[in-house]
């Protein structure tokens, strides 16, 4: 049996009243050690893929619980890394998934299906399935700390393995004390970096890149500072209709607010009018916001005010980059966002690949930031939201955010990856599959319907298997679901239509969800 890894047996030793503090420097310390052995592993698996490793996924969405209040079923969001199953195509790769609750048998075996060149069984044989039984809102990693003989189990599954790692959704101070619990290194950025992907800290980035942004104020706390803020922006563009308030960390675009200048009078303390404005003025993105809440929560995580980008024909590109562990930044994918919401600013879904028009524009905006953040020492995968308008035949783009997390444009881009076994090809911005074609999706992480409820996950694959949606190996075009998990409580499911062109792709979208909605029309509830 090959000797487990000598930091397992270190860590594995040690007593519940051993391990150093939550963000001591200890714990900091051993951190690090442990992260020192990602660029062996990345080496090592690059060289061969057959190597024996074993992954831990830990799929915890570590975020402020008032934000993620906000979003529908978002315990099922951990079902989204479940495209990490694909990594068992790698014969003698063996993963851990953990969850809060437990997740329906065919949700994973419908993953499991999906596996290029590999038997089902062989794969099952390799993956191990844990959960907390904790439908709380407390995020993922905490419910794990708080269970030692799950963290003892977990352990166990390490042994045997000279190479593991963990890896997770966000990477925060729970997700490294984990870390350093299990004895495991974390392939994410370190959570001291966190805060270059606040909204304060992307601004900072982008001024160091070099790439234009909107203008603007980080670092606020206060009404003051945010009125003062937006007199700010008046000053700058005395022409300016309308300003974006962003928390530091809110999710998905759900933590923004626009606050419009008309009516504001020329005279007088510019400065107060707005102060006096502010707690009816504000339009917040989501429904449920109030002044009091949002002041609150602005006072805890800080934020920024800026001028909101707006022009006929704004466009809502991004783009997905990477810092591999051995420091080299990379950029994966382009998708153009589709955006909801009271102002168009909630990430609903997205295309792939953005725009020709731009998309090669947006990669090398995308590099340089990459580069910067290399240079800081992050490591992972993150997103670069930008807003772009037409001017004069061509395209000016700001940035406007960095999510230094997995994203709404991880999990569906990971999808095409793995099914396909292809690359993107920056030459011209395409991503081509093994068989040498150019692929495209359209996806989704919002379809919600109330027609939906009730709808198990076996009526589902059922639907789609019936109807010739579900996706096929052969022809590389089809349907891959996600979220499946929330569609009986909730209505709600996520997507990924994959195509040979974009229009094929959109239309696969639009089928299925005819198709659900006509199979769906005449399905009627009984109460007792």
């Amino acid at each position: 049996m090959t000797p487990a890894h000598p930091r397992t047996i270190l860590w594995c030793m040690k007593k519940a009243d051993d391990w150093p503090e939550p963000g001591s420097d200890a714990e900091r310390a051993a951190y690090a050690e442990l992260c020192r052995t990602i660029p062996v592993l990345f080496r090592v698996l690059s060289a061969d893929r057959r190597a024996p490793q074993c992954v831990v996924v830990v799929p915890s969405l570590s975020l402020d619980p008032r934000e993620l209040e906000k979003i529908s079923g978002v315990y099922h969001y951990e079902e989204r890394m479940l495209v990490n199953l694909m990594l068992l195509r790698q014969p003698r790769t063996k993963l851990v998934y953990i969850t809060s609750q437990p997740l329906h048998p065919i949700i994973v075996n419908y993953y499991l299906s999906l596996l290029p060149g590999v038997p089902a069984s062989h794969a099952t044989g390799r993956l191990v399935m844990l959960d907390c039984n904790d439908r709380s809102s407390l995020p993922l990693s905490l419910k794990i700390l708080r269970r030692p003989r799950l963290m003892a189990r977990i352990r166990k599954e390490l042994e045997g393995f000279p190479f593991a790692h963990m890896t997770c959704f966000n990477s925060t101070g729970y997700e490294r004390t984990l870390a350093v619990r299990l004895g495991l290194p974390l392939y994410s950025t370190d959570p001291e970096l966190m805060h270059l992907g606040s909204k304060s800290g992307c601004r900072r980035v982008f001024r160091e890149a070099g790439v234009d942004f909107p203008f603007g104020c980080e670092d606020l706390y206060t009404p003051d500072e945010i009125a003062s803020a937006l007199a700010e922006v008046r000053r700058h563009d005395p022409a300016v209709r309308l300003a974006v308030v962003k928390l530091n960390h809110g999710f998905s675009g759900e933590g923004n607010a626009l606050f419009s200048y008309d009516g504001l009078g020329d005279g007088g303390d510019l400065v107060s009018q707005i102060r006096a404005r502010l707690p009816s003025a504000l339009r917040y993105e989501a429904m449920t916001e109030t002044w009091d809440s949002y002041a609150a929560k602005f006072r805890d995580m800080g934020g920024v005010v800026e001028t909101f980008v707006g022009a006929a024909g704004r466009r809502s590109p991004s783009v997905q980059c990477r810092v591999n562990a051995i420091g080299e930044a990379q950029v994966i994918s382009t998708h153009d966002q589709l955006l909801g919401g009271v102002s168009g600013q909630v990430f609903l879904g997205c295309t792939f690949p953005a725009s020709s028009a731009y998309r090669l524009e947006i990669q090398q905006i995308g590099a340089r930031v990459a580069e910067v953040l290399a240079r800081r020492g992050v490591i992972g995968r993150f997103g670069i939201d930008l807003v772009s308008i037409p001017v004069g035949g061509a395209w000016r783009h700001y940035a406007i955010e960095i999510n230094l997390r997995k994203g709404g444009t991880t999990h569906p881009f990971l999808t095409l990856k793995f099914l396909t076994s292809g690359r993107l090809n920056c030459t011209d911005g395409l991503f081509y599959s093994s068989s040498g074609r150019a692929k495209y999706y359209y996806a989704s992480d919002t379809i919600q319907s109330d027609r939906y409820l009730g709808l198990l996950p076996e009526d589902l694959i059922d639907l789609v298997v019936y109807h010739g949606l579900h996706f096929h190996g052969p022809t590389e075009r089809g349907v891959v679901f996600h979220l499946i998990g929330a569609l009986s409580e909730f209505g709600k499911l996520g997507l990924v239509s994959i195509g040979d062109s974009q229009e094929e792709a959109e239309e696969i979208h639009r089928r299925t969800l005819k198709t659900l909605d006509e199979e769906t029309a005449h399905d009627t509830a009984t109460f007792v």
